[in-house]
């Protein structure tokens, strides 16, 4: 919020110098879901604005219109119903908007206009939401895998090592969200490990598989693996130590009987 505050300084450069240039600024804002989002107004001091109006069109939604008189301090809104979209402040102290925990549906363009006596100011913000995919990496049969990046925004892509064939198919979702699925194969035996790398705006992920003379395996697969045949191998142990002393047992009591 306060990246918005210290431009204030600026507007008597803005509204005296270099009004023409000020008239209409646009910029791009990408913003990972649940972070908070401040959308800022043009520069200019609340004491020398007339009215502030936002123009909010979220993709796919009616279009809200909420305006704030200065000289009054009368706030009247027009079809807007998302409640999470507010003032940073009051828009007295601020014209602002805030959104605390961005969400999918928040995509869209937000506009603010300020109306002064020297003119108008406007500044457009296009608010893209990124989903970070849940990512999963699987083995398959006859040396294949399969890599997804399941339902994020924008589509991860996906890269394999070593060098392998491998088909890569997009499947897009209601929400905007997009689930990438590889499938890979390799052809030589020998390969130890396949590893899957999935670029994506909010971070990249590598995902690997160790390999057993051709045969994926993952590694949380060989350690489940070994803990059944060692438990196997326990009641096996415990059943023959039963069998033993049950029959020591025996021999013993026809011993006495004798």
């Amino acid at each position: 919020m306060e990246a918005c505050k210290q431009t204030w300084q600026l507007s008597a450069l803005y509204l005296g110098l270099n009004m023409q240039a000020a008239k209409r600024v646009s910029t791009t804002l990408f913003a990972q879901m649940g972070a908070k989002v401040l959308l800022c107004c043009p520069a200019i001091s609340m004491t020398e604005a007339l009215l502030v109006t936002w123009f909010i069109a979220l993709r796919g939604q009616s279009p809200c219109r909420i305006s704030y008189r200065v000289e009054t301090k009368e706030i009247k809104e027009t079809n807007c119903t998302d409640k999470r979209i507010t003032w940073a402040f009051t828009p007295d102290q601020s014209p602002d908007l805030l959104i605390n925990a961005v969400a999918l549906d928040h995509d869209g363009l937000y506009s603010c206009e300020i109306v002064t006596p020297m003119g108008n100011l406007q500044k457009r913000h296009d608010l893209h939401v990124l989903v970070p995919p849940a990512v999963t990496l699987l083995p398959g049969e006859n040396r294949t895998a399969v890599c997804e990046a399941i339902a994020g925004k924008p589509a991860a892509q996906i890269f394999w090592t070593p060098d392998g064939n491998h088909v890569t198919k997009k499947e897009s979702h209601s929400n905007g969200t997009v689930t990438v699925r590889s499938m890979y194969h390799w052809e030589q035996n020998n390969v130890s490990a396949v590893f899957c790398f999935v670029s994506h705006p909010t971070g990249n992920l590598t995902l690997s598989i160790e390999l057993n003379h051709g045969v994926t395996i993952p590694l949380h697969s060989l350690l489940i693996i070994l803990y059944v045949k060692l438990s196997f191998l326990g009641i096996i142990l415990l059943i023959l130590g039963f069998v033993f002393f049950q029959k020591r047992n025996y021999f013993r009591s026809e011993k006495k009987k004798d």
